[in-house]
């Protein structure tokens, strides 16, 4: 039998997680490649809020070298996003899972 006490914490701590969860939304992080030609921006929730190319990194006779540099940014951009939730989620939970957040 669950007693009040336990209750009220899971209670708080289901407060506190939703919160967090609000926060990452408006928190960002970047990614970039090519010595900052591209450049990702990031929030905590994983989504993909901005992308800048500089015209330097634009050359029509080699896209393949652009693609490149914008999948290194956004895989940068989304691992320090995961960074930054496991680091908020897991400072609230004490429990911090790779791959969880």
């Amino acid at each position: 039998m669950m007693n009040k006490a336990f209750l009220k914490q899971a209670q708080q701590l289901q407060a506190k997680l939703a919160k967090a969860q609000e926060e990452l939304g408006k928190e960002t992080v970047e990614g970039s490649a090519g010595g900052g030609a591209v450049k990702v921006v990031v929030n905590g929730h994983q989504k993909i809020c901005s992308i800048k190319i500089s015209p330097e990194a634009v050359d029509p006779n080699d896209v393949g070298m652009l693609e490149d540099l914008v999948l290194a940014a956004l895989n940068e951009g989304l691992d320090k996003s995961r960074e930054l939730a496991a680091s908020r989620l897991g400072s609230i939970t004490g429990v911090n899972i790779p791959g969880l957040f």
